[in-house]
């Protein structure tokens, strides 16, 4: 279990030589604590989908350090980021990461069979509640943005997780959808007893009374 993940006077190694505003993240101790909720808001190409890529290990391009219970995951193995990413730590990326020539229900499944974590029935009351049933069969590149993003706000809780990342997750929902969607990504964190990292341009997720936080 990850129940800390610590922000040791990190930046991104493009920043390095520029000054940068005032941030609660960059070059400065920071810890995330499981169970809590975070909205981090920046302006664009303040750093958001990089520190998500850091916490996730898809990056490594900066200073300072990133530490998951007080370890540095920097010398973490090839094999320990997997069990992470399986189990650990879920996360749904700006550019949404499906794949347009599968359905709706084949991208989430891709997810699900991976981890086993959640029932069929429970999915379609998902696609139900937020508004894609009727997209169930459905080529993902043929679906709007929006649409696409409810897919693969499903698809992130389709997994065992201690931190959820989503970068700017409802940037293309209404207000209604996007409420359904912070209710559903709430109540699996709830169930499982994990944080949220949510990161935002304008258009937050509307989670109830979150940390924030400024980049």
């Amino acid at each position: 279990m990850i129940t800390t993940i610590s922000i040791e006077h990190a930046l991104p190694r493009v920043f390095v030589s520029e000054k940068i505003p005032a941030s609660d993240v960059w070059q400065t101790s920071l810890t995330l604590k499981r169970a809590e909720r975070y909205l981090i808001e920046a302006a664009s190409g303040g750093g958001k989908s990089s520190l998500c890529a850091y916490i996730f290990g898809a990056r490594t391009d900066y200073e300072g350090r990133i530490l998951f219970n007080q370890t540095d995951v920097a010398g973490f193995s090839i094999e320990k980021w997997q069990e992470i990413r399986r189990r650990h730590i879920a996360y749904l990326p700006q550019e949404l990461s499906l794949f347009p020539e599968l359905t709706a229900w084949e991208n989430i499944q891709l997810k699900n069979r991976l981890t086993s974590h959640v029932p069929d029935s429970r999915i379609e009351e998902w696609m139900e509640m937020i508004g894609i049933a009727a997209r169930r069969d459905y080529p993902c590149g043929r679906m709007s943005i929006g649409q696409q993003q409810r897919v693969a706000i499903i698809r992130s809780i389709c997994q065992p997780f201690d931190f959820i990342l989503l970068d700017e997750p409802v940037s293309h929902l209404d207000e209604e959808n996007n409420r359904i969607a912070a209710r559903m990504i709430s109540e699996e964190a709830n169930r499982q007893g994990a944080a949220i990292v949510s990161t935002s341009v304008g258009n937050p997720l509307l989670l109830a009374d979150p940390i924030r936080l400024s980049l």
